[in-house]
Parts: structure tokens; C-alpha cells; sequence
């Protein structure tokens, strides 16, 4: 996994992949593709399309998502398809989207 230049001296090498994970689904357009990704496998023209951004940026954060390995690519002929890279980013994902759907109970502290 590619590290995205913190310190991480002296942190478990496992909490530090977690951190960089985090970090890169931190910043809004990453997020937004790598949801654009989950229902079905998509085509990069598609995801610039749906989310109203340029071919370039999108592949550009889709190397990043690719690297990291929260999204995996299939070539089918001359098209490039991304999606999820497994059920656990997809279902963290859900999760967290059910999560802040909940409606507050006022008992948060």
C-alpha cells in the first residue's frame, strides 16, 4: 500500500495502512467515485460524467483508489471498468452510510 507521507514512526504498520486508507477516502471526490463504484462496475468516462468531473481527474484518483487497493479495474475491450476490490470496502462503506442516516438519539455524550 502506498503511504501518503505522515510519520507514522513508531506506529503499528497495520494502524498506519488503516490511517493512509482513511486519509485517501477523506477527500470528497475520492469518496464520491469510490461510491459512484459500488453498485456496479464503471467505466471512467461514466464516473466523470455522473459526477460532473474531468476523465483526468477521475483517473488520476483512481490510480490513487487502484494503489491502495479500495477499487479494482477490468479491462473489457478498450473500456476500463472499476469497482469495489472486495465486499469488506463496500459493506464499511454501507455501513457508514446507514450509520449517518440514523437519526440522532440526544443521548450522544
Amino acid at each position: 500500500m502506498m503511504s501518503c507521507q505522515h510519520d507514522y514512526t513508531g506506529v503499528d504498520p497495520a494502524i498506519a495502512q488503516l490511517a493512509d486508507l482513511f486519509h485517501l477516502l477523506g477527500d470528497p471526490t475520492r469518496l464520491r467515485i469510490v461510491l459512484a463504484c459500488l453498485a456496479r462496475p464503471i467505466a471512467v468516462s461514466e464516473i466523470a460524467t455522473t459526477l460532473d468531473l474531468s476523465s483526468s481527474l477521475v483517473s488520476h484518483h483512481l490510480r490513487l483508489l487502484r494503489a491502495a487497493r479500495i477499487l479494482k479495474s477490468e479491462r473489457q475491450g478498450k473500456q476500463v471498468f472499476y469497482s469495489a476490490a472486495d465486499a469488506h470496502i463496500s459493506g464499511v462503506l454501507n455501513d457508514m452510510l446507514e450509520h449517518i442516516a440514523e437519526p440522532s438519539t440526544g443521548n450522544e455524550a
